[in-house]
């Protein structure tokens, strides 16, 4: 018997029109359509393929034991979630010995902050893994600001709002182009690193992006709380003709 794939499919953004071809057809033509999700949620990739999958499809959800309820600097932490991949990967690996597929739904892409890469770390020389590249969440906000986000030489970094601050401070103050990611319950941090930077003025906030519910203003405008899909943008000023 041939053994079966493992695909982790990126769905972009959040919107079914922003995914590829490829992600598409795999979508649609799978017997067996696994994703992440918190226990008691349907679960937001779930949600983004919701009417493209087969009515036979079989759904294999795989729920978080822990997301924000410890620190992830906690030795728990770590411990609970690779337990979680492990059985994750042994459910998936026992469907593709039996000779069929499985498509991974990944928000995004999979390979940029994904939980889909703890599975693939451990997939490798197990089983057939095919990757199927997405839109990012953050490439749909900027785009959603109206403006290029880099220019000629501009250097664009990546932070996440759970660095220490001090360093938020160092990598924002130095940055030609800028994105913060997973903003949360970080705010209050991720304003006063900007302020102690300089750059609070030139930041925007982008929440929900390619979602119906987008919305974007100055991050000077941001309440008390942002809601999860939440993404920082400083633009460039880069080399131009």
């Amino acid at each position: 018997m041939t053994q079966g794939t493992i695909y982790g499919v990126g769905l972009g953004p959040g919107s079914q029109d922003l995914m590829s071809v490829r992600a598409d057809r795999l979508i649609r033509g799978a017997s067996h359509v696994a994703f992440f999700r918190k226990k008691g949620r349907s679960g937001h990739a779930r949600s983004i393929v919701d009417g493209m999958m087969a009515a036979e499809a079989i759904e294999l959800p795989m729920e978080y034991p822990v997301t924000t309820e410890i620190p992830f600097d906690d030795p728990r932490y770590n411990e609970l979630l690779s337990a979680f991949y492990e059985k994750s990967v042994a459910q998936l690996t026992e469907i593709t010995d039996a000779g069929r597929d499985v498509v991974v739904l990944c928000e995004g892409d999979p390979f940029f902050y994904g939980s889909f890469m703890h599975l693939y770390t451990r997939l490798q020389g197990q089983v057939p893994v095919s990757v199927v590249p997405g839109i990012t969440g953050m490439s749909a906000a900027w785009t959603a600001t109206g403006q290029p986000v880099t220019w000629g030489d501009d250097i664009m970094t990546v932070l996440m709002g759970t660095l220490p601050e001090a360093m938020l401070v160092e990598r924002i103050a130095g940055a030609d182009a800028l994105v913060v990611m997973k903003i949360g319950r970080n705010l209050d941090k991720l304003r006063r690193a900007l302020a102690r930077a300089g750059r609070a003025d030139e930041a925007w906030l982008i929440e929900y992006a390619a979602m119906p519910q987008e919305r974007v203003r100055p991050f000077s405008d941001a309440g008390d709380s942002v809601p999860y899909f939440s993404i920082l943008v400083i633009h460039g000023n880069g080399r131009r003709p």
